[in-house]
């Protein structure tokens, strides 16, 4: 399937200007339940979720990050992660794929200019930007393409590469686990300088378009309506695609903006594990097994673990705004992930277990929640990743340097 063939989630016409971040979650709220009622077909289907991005676009929440001076809402992360929260306990993929395309967004919107201008970024940078931003609040979705067969989110080990070419770069390599692949405008990809010891990763902005080409091989566990299959580039960009406009800077904002690439997804699976109470609780009530009180305490037990995520995320999104960059706040970004996918795996399975084992058919609720839920570990950082980095911190340590194998 070529990129030129993906479906379109563009109707014409601009979506709607939302009256800032109070207003995106009020937009999120309105549509949960239509993106929950679609829910369960589309993770039968596993198709792409169209007509979720249909409504999302029309909303205006595909330019939830854009600030206020492009004529956006101006979000801030925890205005993404509240918003984030209600799409994920709606349908999980759905809300996996708009991480991503907030992951790019909110990373551009949110670097203050200061530092863009300290690590080398000229005048081009903040025009492309601009423009990609501009796209995003017109409607434009945007795809991440980092993870690859064999080195997984690590970046050091990437294979995918790109040399300089006269007025830009090209970029050659597949990339695995690329959410929204064929369905969206431009995706980020990951790309090492071809040569260049030690790495040097750089982030481009490639267009939908000839020399992008998607391989239909998504057919997985969990987050099925993802469509999360390879996708391949061998393709020429023009010099503004490269992202921040400087080289090698792929590894240096993974290390100073951990929430992009570790804590957006934990807002995601704390929505799953809200969901996977609620549709537990529906079905014990109808079988009146909430009568039995081994199973209250299941779900006793159940809130009380989802709240406490949902805190250590709230309290991670709150240092985000507060205190980008700071030691403390990277600790609560990787202990919100941490907890978040732990929470979601654990919580699924034990309601579940709880409703016994008429749940597991498909087409239950809780089958296709626990299937989304158990994802979430596994989503870079993985659960091990992200103990192993705290265990670090913990015991004094730097988790960035003191780790014998590189973690990006």
């Amino acid at each position: 399937m070529s990129a030129r063939a993906r479906p379109s989630a563009r109707p014409r016409g601009l979506p709607a200007r939302l009256a800032g971040a109070d207003g995106a979650l009020a937009a999120a709220q309105a549509l949960a339940p239509a993106l929950a009622g679609r829910a369960a077909e589309h993770d039968r289907t596993g198709e792409f979720p169209a007509a979720d991005f249909l409504d999302l676009r029309a909303a205006g929440l595909l330019g939830l990050m854009v600030p206020g001076r492009l004529g956006g809402p101006g979000a801030s992360f925890a205005d993404y992660a509240e918003v984030a929260l209600v799409l994920g306990e709606a349908s999980g993929a759905t809300a996996l794929v708009f991480n991503m395309h907030a992951s790019i967004t909110g990373a551009l919107a949110l670097a203050p200019d200061a530092l863009a201008e300290a690590l080398g970024a000229t005048e081009s940078f903040f025009a492309a930007r601009d423009r990609v931003l501009q796209g995003a609040l017109e409607g434009a979705l945007y795809a991440v393409a980092m993870s690859e067969r064999g080195a997984g989110s690590r970046l050091s080990a990437m294979a995918t590469s790109y040399t300089r070419t006269p007025g830009g770069f090209h970029v050659r390599g597949t990339k695995s686990f690329v959410s929204g692949a064929g369905c969206a405008d431009a995706y980020l990809v990951a790309a090492r300088a071809a040569g260049a010891e030690p790495a040097r990763v750089s982030y481009f902005l490639v267009p939908a378009g000839p020399g992008v080409r998607v391989e239909r091989c998504w057919d997985a566990l969990g987050m099925r309506a993802t469509r999360s299959d390879d996708v391949s580039f061998d393709v020429t960009v023009a010099a503004d695609a490269l992202v921040g406009g400087v080289e090698g800077l792929a590894l240096l904002i993974a290390r100073t903006m951990p929430q992009w690439l570790v804590a957006s997804y934990a807002a995601v699976y704390v929505g799953v594990a809200r969901a996977a109470i609620a549709a537990a609780a529906e079905h014990l009530r109808a079988r009146g097994l909430d009568r039995l009180p081994a199973v209250r305490s299941r779900v006793g037990r159940a809130d009380a673990a989802v709240a406490g995520a949902e805190l250590a995320v709230r309290e991670a999104a709150r240092r985000v705004d507060a205190a980008p960059g700071d030691r403390e706040t990277a600790r609560a970004v990787w202990r919100a992930k941490l907890l978040a996918g732990d929470t979601a795996a654990q919580v699924a399975a034990s309601m579940l277990e709880a409703a016994g084992a008429s749940a597991t058919r498909r087409g239950h609720p809780l089958e296709r929640l626990y299937r989304d839920a158990r994802c979430g570990s596994l989503q870079p950082a993985t659960s091990d990743v992200c103990a192993d980095w705290l265990g670090i911190a913990a015991l004094g340590g730097d988790p960035d340097s003191d780790s014998p194998e590189p973690r990006w």
